[in-house]
């Protein structure tokens, strides 16, 4: 004796003796393929995420300071914008580094005005007398996020970070080279510091001021710096070929780890 059939049961007992099962799957099939056709498609679809660096500098200040006077009244003031998905902050000695992203899909152009005009309508939240200098503002996107990373290091005991980041700058010089390409850039060197000792009365002897030394530094600091890429081109043993552009290449950045003589790039799609 058979068990009598659940609803289930029956309905698929009907389907496979009736005749409309071929014509509903006909039907079914044209509708596939029509939203294969009809439906809108790209290679590369366009994802709007908008997000920003506010830093703000605090000359002289401890990490600390920073994060209880500057970062944290930031963090809330940026918090009361429509449309901000979520608002973290990176405090150190000196400066705060506050980022701001969007949720996906806000119009780019009017979340920065947004943006600009709640911090520049907002500057009375700490004190003038504070020392806190002005805040800058770098919008970023989708396209500015790194997709690789290429790390740089060497067994050799002779050789530091510092020669590393000298073959990185080198690279970066070639790699922008490359089409497509958008940001290349050295991250973690050790880089160079100049202990500077003023004499007041020598400068007031030889009528100097504080901003002149300060221009003449930053002059030479961009000649030492094209001097040493030149220094690291000269000296490289062999030089990459450029890429030939391929459709859909890459936007990179190079950064590079000074640490145990290690240096990384990276590169994000363009």
């Amino acid at each position: 004796m058979t068990e009598p059939l659940g609803i289930s049961g029956r309905i698929s007992k009907y389907f496979v003796t009736s005749q409309l099962t071929p014509l509903i799957a006909l039907v079914a099939m044209l509708l596939g393929a029509f939203a294969v056709f009809v439906t809108p498609r790209e290679e590369e679809p366009q994802i709007n995420v908008t997000m920003a660096n506010v830093l703000i500098p605090f000359p002289g200040a401890s990490a600390r300071d920073v994060e209880s006077l500057v970062a944290t009244p930031a963090e809330q003031v940026l918090a009361q914008i429509t449309g901000i998905e979520h608002v973290f902050s990176v405090s150190k000695p000196g400066m705060a580094v506050l980022t701001v992203q969007f949720k996906v899909g806000e119009d780019r152009t009017q979340a920065l005005v947004r943006l600009y005009d709640t911090i520049y309508s907002n500057k009375d939240w700490v004190s003038p007398n504070l020392g806190v200098g002005e805040p800058i503002i770098k919008p970023m996107g989708i396209d500015d996020v790194p997709i690789v990373t290429l790390t740089l290091w060497t067994a050799d005991p002779s050789r530091g970070a510092y020669d590393l980041e000298r073959v990185a700058h080198a690279a970066e010089v070639e790699l922008k080279r490359v089409s497509g390409t958008r940001v290349v850039q050295t991250i973690g060197g050790p880089g160079r510091s100049v202990r500077v000792l003023l004499d007041p009365e020598r400068m007031q002897a030889y009528g100097i001021t504080t901003q002149d030394i300060h221009a003449t530094l930053l002059a030479r600091t961009f000649r030492c710096r094209r001097e040493a890429w030149s220094a690291a081109i000269a000296k490289s043993p062999s030089r990459p070929a450029p890429s030939s552009a391929r459709r859909g290449t890459s936007r990179g950045s190079w950064s590079a780890a000074g640490r145990a003589g290690r240096c990384s790039w990276r590169t994000s799609r363009a």
